[in-house]
C-alpha cells in the first residue's frame, strides 16, 4: 500500500482520488447499487429482514487494486454498521454471515479491525465535482451516506477539507526534519510558520461545522450509525462476542502527527491509552509515518519560540473548537459521556487543550 499514499502532496487522503463507483460491467455492482438504496432502505423497519437476504459479491482470490478494496471496505462497512445500528430500532448484538464474512475479509486484507472507522467514512468516502478544482468545501461530495439530508454530506466532508490542508504541514515536517540536521535555523523557522499557518486554516474549516450541520439532525439522524460495536457476534467467522471502536475522529492522524512533532507531553492516563488504541483503525501506511514523526528530534529549543508556541496555541484552539461542538451537538441531548468512539470523550478533551498550552515556552 505503501505506493498509494504522498503525504507531502495529498496529507492523509488516498494519492489518487478515491475510486467513486465499481462500474455497471463490475463484478461489485450490485454494492454500487445497495449504496445508493441505503438510505431510503434504512427508512423501512423491514430493514433488517431485507438485509439478511442481501447477496454480496465476494472478493476473488485474486490480489485487487488498493482503491477497489477501499470502496468495497466502504459499502460494506456502512451496510454493517446500518445493520447493527438502525435508528428507531433497539441495537443488535449479531451482523448476519452475508455482511460479516466480506466484511472481515476485506478488512483482514486492508490490515485494520472490522467495522467501519473514519477511514472509510471520511478519507475514501468522497469525490471531487471538478476534478481539476481543490478538494475543499464546494467541490467534493461525498460517495457513500447512511441518510439523505445533506448535514451529513457537510459533516464528512470538512472532515476531508482539513485532511487535504494537512498536506502542508506534513510537507513542513519533513522540511523541519531535514532544517535539524542541516542545522538551518531559517529553513526550520520557515517550516513552522508553514505549520502554523496549515493549523489556523484547519481551525477555520471545523468552525464551518454549524453552517450546514443541525445538531438536532445530527444527533438523531446518522450519529447513531458510527456509533461502537459492543458485544457483537460476527455469524460465520467468530462466535465470540466482540467489540470495536465507533468511527471518531480520534481516528484520524492529522492531530496525532501534529503532536508527535511538537512533541507535546500528555500524562499517562486512559486517555493516552485510548489514543493509543486509535492507531489500530489508522491505515498501516499512516500508523508508520506517525512512528516516523515520533522519532524525528524535538523542534522546541532550536525553533523561534513564538512560533513554537504560536503552534501550540493553533492547537489548543482546534481541540478547543472540537470540545465546543461536543458540547452542543452531543452532551447537550444525553447523559452518556462515551462519544461515537465509547470514551469519555468531554473529559479527556479537556485534559488535552490544558496539557497543550502547558508546554508553551516561558
Amino acid at each position: 500500500m505503501s505506493g498509494d499514499v504522498d503525504f507531502a502532496r495529498r496529507g492523509f487522503l488516498p494519492a489518487a482520488d478515491p475510486l467513486a463507483s465499481f462500474g455497471d460491467d463490475s463484478e461489485f455492482a450490485a454494492l454500487d447499487a445497495l449504496g445508493r438504496e441505503l438510505p431510503g432502505l434504512l427508512m423501512d423497519r423491514r430493514f433488517r429482514d431485507l438485509a439478511r437476504e442481501f447477496r454480496i459479491p465476494p472478493l476473488p482470490d485474486r490480489v485487487l487494486p488498493i482503491p477497489v478494496l477501499r470502496l468495497y471496505y466502504v459499502r460494506i462497512g456502512f451496510l454493517a454498521s446500518a445493520y447493527v445500528h438502525q435508528v428507531g430500532e433497539e441495537p443488535v448484538s449479531c451482523l448476519p454471515r452475508n455482511l460479516a464474512m466480506p466484511l472481515c475479509e476485506v478488512c483482514a486484507r486492508l490490515d485494520r479491525p472490522p467495522i467501519l472507522s473514519y477511514d472509510g467514512y471520511a478519507l475514501y468516502n468522497w469525490r471531487r465535482l471538478d476534478p481539476a478544482g481543490k478538494v475543499e468545501l464546494g467541490n467534493i461530495d461525498t460517495i457513500q451516506n447512511f441518510v439523505d439530508l445533506y448535514d451529513e454530506h457537510w459533516f464528512i466532508l470538512v472532515h476531508v477539507e482539513i485532511e487535504a490542508i494537512a498536506a502542508q504541514s506534513l510537507s513542513a515536517f519533513l522540511d523541519a526534519e531535514a532544517a535539524v540536521a542541516a542545522h538551518d535555523r531559517e529553513a526550520l523557522d520557515t517550516a513552522m510558520r508553514r505549520v502554523v499557518a496549515a493549523t489556523w486554516e484547519q481551525v477555520r474549516v471545523l468552525r464551518r461545522i454549524p453552517e450546514r450541520m443541525d445538531p438536532t439532525l445530527y444527533y438523531r439522524t446518522f450519529r447513531p450509525y458510527i456509533r461502537f460495536f459492543e458485544d457483537v457476534v460476527y455469524e460465520g467467522v467468530d462466535q465470540t462476542p466482540v467489540g470495536h471502536r465507533g468511527e471518531t475522529g480520534a481516528q484520524s492522524s492529522v492531530i496525532p502527527a501534529l503532536v508527535a512533532f511538537l512533541k507535546v507531553p500528555h500524562r499517562p492516563t486512559r486517555l493516552t491509552d485510548h489514543l493509543a488504541d486509535m492507531r489500530r483503525y489508522m491505515p498501516a501506511e499512516h500508523r508508520a509515518f506517525l512512528d516516523r514523526v515520533e522519532r524525528m528530534p524535538s523542534v522546541r529549543d532550536l525553533v523561534d519560540p513564538a512560533l513554537f508556541n504560536e503552534a501550540l496555541e493553533a492547537l489548543a484552539t482546534f481541540r478547543e473548537t472540537h470540545l465546543g461542538f461536543a458540547q452542543g451537538y452531543i452532551a447537550r441531548w444525553v447523559d452518556d459521556p462515551r462519544g461515537t468512539g465509547g470514551t469519555p470523550y468531554m473529559e479527556w478533551l479537556a485534559q488535552l487543550i490544558r496539557e497543550t498550552r502547558e508546554y508553551k515556552i516561558g
